[in-house]
């Protein structure tokens, strides 16, 4: 139960966020962001997530007062809200209602990571891992099990009446579901490590391969369990740190009418042919399951973007600032979202106003040359070397070089 103290404190927080709910300007940037979703060019989305939040406060605007677990995690989230509101809200959304994602557990492969780590800042979560490799040989990878998925409806009923008892007056509730993210080679390093991976490619190609069957076959299962335990549908808020504002999915739940939100990272350098036979071939059952696919990260894409053209259902590619701008504008040409994401280096430490209006400028020009819908989604910030200023600074330089064109 909510003590009066917690209850005063979230409704104010409440009643700040939904003045700003009713800003104009929301509906605004979800109707500009499903237009560049739907493939029909405007002045871009700009997004930042993925924020070290660690490093943010500014006069104790962070600072957590409740003390009871879910009333904690309400006034999280609602002050990082604000906070990015006030301070770099670019084109960010503040959907009208608090969202409550449907609850469900996973009960895994039956491995865990075991690992070694090296932290430079044990306020941040990005730390060097050293991980130990656990599935090198058939045997340890034909005893993974397959995951469970089971569906919590009783903790979604008590998060939904915490939040209405404590302001549902102020801020409606809404269960949304979730849309579906697949990385599996950002999750089987974690039980091997990058390098036994990037030598079996070429020494042990067979337990790759019954590697990432495996990891398939499980996706697909989960995928199929989270659909028939109605725990999926695009009433969602983000796709993994970009717009998921569409015109061409259905409303309602099912996989037809879910994002896929997939990628491979770690395979970069390794040759299209390589990435296709162990990346691209395995994808395909998947993502043609779901309504809209998103590929890309953070990883360069440009010598693989003709093979991406298979999936049929392709909507969203992702343009890391490895890869090389121009090329990717030219073959992607308007067919598919360019998601650019601005390199977080220039937060890191010191900004430099030059450096990030260059960086956008480029990524317009060419963008408009191809006639490409496109957005900005500043993401993976690692550190911002303890100065909330830098993305202050960044947002504004961004929106003000964008004034520029539009």
């Amino acid at each position: 139960m909510l003590n009066l103290t917690e209850k005063n404190l979230l409704r104010d927080l409440a009643k700040r966020y939904a003045d700003i709910a009713q800003n104009p300007i929301n509906a605004e940037r979800r109707n500009r962001a499903q237009d560049i979703n739907d493939l029909r060019p405007r002045r871009p989305i700009v997004w930042l997530d993925e924020i070290p939040w660690h490093e943010m406060d500014i006069d104790n605007k962070l600072k957590l007062s409740c003390e009871s677990k879910m009333a904690r995690e309400v006034e999280w989230f609602l002050r990082t809200i604000l906070f990015r509101w006030e301070y770099f809200q670019a084109d960010m959304v503040v959907e009208n209602f608090f969202p409550i994602t449907r609850a469900y557990t996973n009960s895994g492969m039956g491995i865990e990571v075991n690992e070694h780590k090296i932290a430079t800042d044990n306020n941040n979560n990005i730390v060097s891992h050293h991980y130990i490799d656990q599935l090198d040989t058939m045997e340890k990878v034909r005893s993974l099990k397959n995951s469970i998925i089971t569906a919590d409806p009783f903790l979604d009923e008590k998060r939904k009446a915490f939040a209405e008892e404590a302001f549902g007056d102020i801020l409606p509730t809404k269960l949304c579901g979730h849309h579906l993210y697949h990385a599996p080679w950002d999750e089987i390093p974690r039980f091997r490590g990058v390098m036994p991976i990037m030598y079996d490619l070429l020494d042990n190609p067979e337990l790759l391969h019954a590697t990432i069957k495996k990891w398939t076959d499980d996706r697909l299962s989960i995928m199929k369990q989270m659909d028939a335990q109605n725990l999926l549908d695009n009433n969602i808020s983000s796709l993994h740190c970009t717009p998921p504002y569409t015109g061409d999915l259905p409303p309602g739940p099912g996989l037809k009418n879910t994002w896929f939100r997939c990628m491979a990272q770690m395979f970069t350098d390794v040759s299209p042919a390589i990435w296709k036979e162990f990346e691209l071939d395995y994808l395909m059952p998947l993502a043609t399951e779901c309504g809209l696919v998103y590929y890309g990260c953070c990883e360069a894409l440009e010598k693989k973007i003709d093979m991406l053209r298979r999936i049929p259902n392709l909507r969203k590619i992702g343009v890391s600032p490895q890869a090389n701008p121009e090329s990717c504008a030219e073959q992607i040409n308007g067919d598919y979202v360019y998601a650019y994401k601005p390199n977080p280096a220039h937060v890191a430490t010191t900004f430099n106003e030059n450096t990030v209006c260059k960086e956008v400028t480029r990524i317009i020009k060419t963008c408009q040359a191809n006639n490409c819908a496109y957005e900005f989604v500043l993401k993976d910030i690692s550190t911002v070397g303890y100065k909330p200023q830098n993305l202050i600074d960044w947002a504004k330089t961004v929106m003000e070089t964008i004034d520029g064109f539009y």
